[in-house]
């Protein structure tokens, strides 16, 4: 089984890839968060700078695209390309309220003939590989053999399937019935994502789908950094190593420039699924969300960590 870690914005930055594949290697691949190009294929500079070769000294992620205008998505291929990446991600599953009215992520799923016509145009001139990360429709999974139709006339890299529709974001259960009728239809790799938080939830998926051999696993492995070990016959999260994983991620934040601001806030993005690993300790983690400065946030996560609330078995529920 190849486990990939998914592109979380706000979350898995390079800093945090480069954090965790030191204290818990074992990952086959990492998913930078998407590049939003405008319509010229403009791009955020920080979005570029999480990018950069010398920013990903051990491994190159694979970067993904939230775009539906052809030229922006070449333009941005190509300075992929020329910064020595080989494949990128089109994001044709983010179900978010400000994206999908956009006709971008899952709202691609929304117009068919328009996801044909931008797919036929990017493959016939990009170099790159190309893999999409996909929902399985807009309102109901029922959708997916039609858009299924529309990837299979392609040469994708890998399909990754988010086995829910938009609709139900990110609270829904899994169509796994779905996703296991669409996975002997498809003549590309195929990748499961969505809920995978241990190894019963793996279990269940790879019994409807015994052949599948490569999951991508976002929130679940943000909340338990040591999951994909887990996964992978290794030993469970201890709260020491927790406590070392986050001790040089915050230093690395600290001392990557960006600023107390922005360090906080990536650090209290990461304990929102951190947290889960504490039930019942919603007081002591309070501090951490409410924290205005490091001095603040440090003095929370010392105090959680010295408790007994730490459960290894935890998982994440959003």
């Amino acid at each position: 089984m190849k486990f990939s870690f998914a592109p979380m914005e706000g979350v898995t930055s390079c800093l945090f890839r480069q954090t965790h594949a030191v204290c818990f290697p074992g990952v086959d691949r990492y998913y930078a968060p998407f590049l939003a190009p405008d319509g010229s294929g403009v791009c955020k500079q920080g979005a570029w700078r999480d990018l950069r070769p010398e920013n990903n000294p051990a491994q190159l992620p694979v970067p993904q695209v939230l775009c539906n205008k052809a030229e922006a998505f070449l333009a941005v291929a190509r300075e992929l390309q020329a910064m020595g990446y080989t494949e990128l991600n089109l994001n044709a599953g983010c179900p978010s309220s400000t994206v999908v009215p956009k006709h971008k992520g899952a709202g691609m799923l929304q117009d068919l003939r328009s996801l044909d016509d931008f797919l036929a145009d990017v493959f016939s001139r990009c170099e790159l590989k190309i893999s999409v990360k996909t929902r399985l429709g807009l309102e109901s999974s029922e959708e997916f053999p039609a858009i299924l139709e529309i990837y299979r006339k392609y040469p994708l890299a890998e399909l990754i399937i988010h086995a829910r529709d938009r609709k139900g974001m990110y609270k829904s259960e899994p169509d796994l019935e779905a996703f296991a009728a669409a996975f002997p239809h498809c003549p590309f790799p195929v990748c499961y994502n969505g809920n995978i938080v241990d190894a019963v939830s793996l279990g269940t998926v790879t019994a409807r789908v015994p052949e599948l051999e490569r999951v991508m696993i976002g929130r679940g492995a943000a909340a338990n950094p040591a999951l994909i070990r887990q996964l992978q016959g290794g030993p469970a999260l201890d709260k020491a190593e927790l406590e070392a994983f986050l001790r040089r991620y915050d230093e690395a934040l600290s001392q990557s420039g960006i600023g107390e601001h922005y360090t906080l806030g990536r650090l209290k993005e990461l304990w929102f699924y951190l947290s889960s690993l504490f039930p019942g300790e919603l007081k002591a983690y309070k501090r951490i969300r409410k924290a205005q400065n490091m001095a603040d946030y440090r003095s929370g996560v010392s105090a959680l960590l010295s408790g007994d609330g730490f459960r290894s078995d935890a998982v994440f529920i959003g």
